[in-house]
């Protein structure tokens, strides 16, 4: 029996079940996939079992699914009949949009779930990973899931209502602040900046502003103005980005990934 399964070792599944061979150690884990030579090869580089995912369901104690929404249904119904056939286990998934009574309704019972939503800065242990227990997950299995998936960063528990709402901002967030970094550094070109330098400058100022704030504790807005002298250089910035509408372009990039993680719940 191993300790954890996991069905999927893409880049977020791979990146949590770095995670937890880091916490609990690659002989109670064991990985599958769709590419079986993706599996195999992270199975090799990590020393953990390559098993199939009726295997997983059948041997492992904890089993996450990290395939994509529009395949679940399709995993479900393979290891389904297995997994009505045990106790003592839990159900980890991370599919986008998927609820847990959608799940169980594809499994075909009631299984006990724990649904996660990761991002992809828990690579560098720096993630914010939001979680809710499905009723019938025992508290020993939550606590030993959490445990060991704490190494990537901040867990927040959410209620499942609004994980939706938390995905578009934790989960797609990364992609927006990127695109904010490289936005930035193309600006600093334009102005002057050789192309390493300008992006070294972004990346680092972004690091360091988000560390402050999460640090700080203090409030983001009060953090700006503390930068904003007045008649300075910063406030004319930040009065250009205003007039530019920025935070109205910034609440329609969530509201669109929103909506979009809403319709892949509902199998569109």
């Amino acid at each position: 029996m191993f300790e954890f399964g996991f069905i999927g070792v893409g880049h977020m599944g791979a990146t949590l079940a770095n995670a937890v061979i880091g916490a609990v150690g690659s002989g109670k884990c064991a990985v599958c996939d769709a590419d079986d030579g993706r599996a195999k090869l992270y199975a090799a580089a990590k020393g953990c079992d390559v098993l199939s995912a009726r295997e997983i369901a059948e041997r492992c104690r904890t089993i996450l699914l990290g395939v994509k929404p529009q395949n679940m249904a399709e995993l479900a119904a393979d290891i389904g009949p297995v997994l009505k056939e045990r106790d003592g286990y839990a159900l980890v998934t991370m599919a986008a949009g998927i609820t847990i009574a959608t799940l169980r309704a594809m499994l075909g019972f009631a299984a006990p779930v724990l649904r996660i939503m990761p991002n992809t800065p828990a690579a560098v242990g720096a993630g914010c990973m939001l979680y809710t227990a499905g009723d019938g997950l025992r508290a020993e299995d939550r606590d030993a899931i959490l445990a060991a998936l704490r190494p990537t960063g901040e867990l927040v528990e959410t209620p499942e209502a609004l994980m939706d709402a938390g995905c578009a901002i934790s989960g797609c967030g990364p992609a927006f602040v990127y695109k904010f970094i490289l936005a930035l550094a193309g600006a600093g070109e334009n102005v002057g900046l050789e192309g390493d330098t300008a992006l070294k400058l972004a990346r680092q100022t972004v690091l360091g502003a988000a560390k402050l704030a999460v640090e700080s504790g203090e409030d983001p807005q009060i953090l700006c103005d503390q930068v904003c002298s007045p008649g300075g250089s910063t406030i004319e910035g930040v009065r250009s980005l205003e007039a530019g509408a920025f935070e109205t372009e910034v609440k329609r990039a969530v509201q669109a990934s929103f909506d979009r993680t809403v319709a892949l719940g509902k199998g569109k």
